[in-house]
């Protein structure tokens, strides 16, 4: 209550100005002149006989008081009449007493005089309006042609994409400069800056709803400038494994090593880890084997490293490493690791036979990891345990490995083929460049 009393103090004083401030201010005389009531009617009635809209009102005035009667077309023009005669010279008070007409015939004229009035400068116009539509028919044109060329975007780009965001920017660049002249010419700039404002507005909206889409269209330029790999490298994005096919404007497209299609959106590409195994030929594998945990460990080191240097697909240069990993209950563990040329080697076949090899070196040497054994002795046996010699049995004798099969690429040239074809299918679409510096 006390919120709506306040608020009526304040809208009260509101209200009874809006009342009092078209009428007139000032010392009111003390005589009664009908002559100069007789003045005031006709230099009102002469006020509105020259203004238009005011046919219809009639206007009597009796000791300085003004009383308007009749109609007018709309409610604006009626109180226009307040201000009018409070201007003139005598007035005490006015009694606006005009309504707003309702005949139909009376209200459609104006708006069809305003119609043909419009209609005649829209003529008058047109043949100015037709050269500014023309000069920026000329302008666009000029402006796509050269889009078009060949030279000199393909030369200031690093790739095809590139060249055709270049081309889309010329084309904006133009379109803008022609409805700049043409609007110049018909003298309406001021229009164009609604235009963009207007234009600006509902391109941040559309900003907003498709942010994801922007995103990803600006890591495809930034892939294609910076070009992170080239076409048939093995990489491995967010653990997705694969050799690159092509980079377009969306993903980036892998083929995996069980001939699938993955499809990673270049958004995710640009923030995520890459690793690139086909940057450097040379590539290093690693495995682990368990040995006794009595064997001399050094001799079974030296055993690894000639085992796996003697291996041909081995390189010299880095040199193979060998070291002890763990030590566990029944075994201890090593680690090896080498180099290959993966280019001439698979290396999945070139670790499946290391670690071949290896193993039977040790067991030939006798240094191989034994299985777990456990001994069980039940509390009521009284039968005294057999000598642990007797309870050794002979393991037999290993047999001599098979010598070093084919560890030839063979397959990742396979896979190498299949993304040649894919890629002379649709080169158009690829952003990748093979003769691109890589970053």
């Amino acid at each position: 209550m006390r919120i709506l009393a306040l608020l009526l103090c304040l809208v009260l004083p509101l209200a009874s100005f809006a009342q009092t401030a078209d009428q007139p201010t000032g010392t009111i005389s003390l005589e009664d002149n009908a002559t100069a009531d007789a003045a005031i009617a006709n230099r009102m009635r002469d006020i509105l006989g020259e203004l238009e809209g005011f046919e219809d009102v009639s206007v009597t005035v009796s000791s300085g008081i003004v009383t308007l009667r009749g109609t007018t077309l709309d409610a604006a023009t009626a109180l226009r009449l307040n201000e009018l005669a409070g201007r003139v010279e005598g007035v005490v008070a006015i009694e606006n007493e005009v309504i707003e007409t309702t005949d139909v015939a009376e209200r459609l004229t104006p708006a069809v005089d305003r119609f043909k009035a419009r209609a005649v400068q829209m003529i008058a116009f047109l043949p100015l309006a037709m050269i500014a539509l023309g000069v920026f028919a000329l302008v666009i044109l000029f402006g796509f042609w050269l889009a078009r060329r060949k030279q000199p975007w393909d030369r200031l780009s690093p790739n095809a994409f590139i060249a055709d965001i270049y081309r889309q920017i010329i084309r904006l660049v133009f379109i803008i400069g022609g409805l700049v002249i043409a609007l110049d010419i018909v003298g309406a700039t001021a229009l164009l800056s609604g235009i963009l404002g207007a234009a600006g507005i509902v391109g941040l909206a559309i900003g907003f709803a498709v942010r994801d889409t922007v995103e990803n269209f600006i890591a495809s330029i930034m892939l294609s400038i910076r070009q992170p790999f080239r076409p048939n490298d093995t990489v491995e994005i967010e653990g997705d494994t694969g050799k690159v096919i092509r980079l377009t404007s969306r993903a980036t497209i892998l083929l995996s090593f069980d001939g699938n299609h993955i499809r990673i959106p270049n958004a995710t590409v640009f923030k995520s880890r890459i690793v690139n195994f086909s940057r450097n030929a040379e590539r290093r594998f690693t495995f682990s084997l368990s040995v006794a945990p009595e064997a001399d460990l050094d001799r079974a080191r030296s055993l690894a490293v000639e085992t796996i240097d003697a291996l041909p697909f081995v390189l010299d240069t880095p040199e193979t490493s060998v070291w002890i990993e763990s030590v566990d209950d029944f075994w201890v563990t090593l680690s090896m690791a080498a180099w290959i040329n993966q280019n001439e080697t698979s290396i999945t076949l070139a670790r499946s036979e290391a670690i071949r090899l290896t193993q039977a070196a040790f067991e030939a040497a006798d240094v191989a990891a034994p299985l777990p054994t456990y001994r069980i002795q039940g509390l009521d046996s009284a039968a005294e345990p057999a000598d642990a010699a007797t309870q050794k049995k002979s393991a037999p004798k290993p047999a001599a490995p098979a010598p070093v099969q084919d560890v030839d690429a063979t397959q990742d040239r396979e896979l190498a083929g299949i993304v040649n074809q894919e890629r002379a299918e649709l080169a158009r679409h690829d952003l990748l460049n093979e003769n691109a510096s890589e970053e």
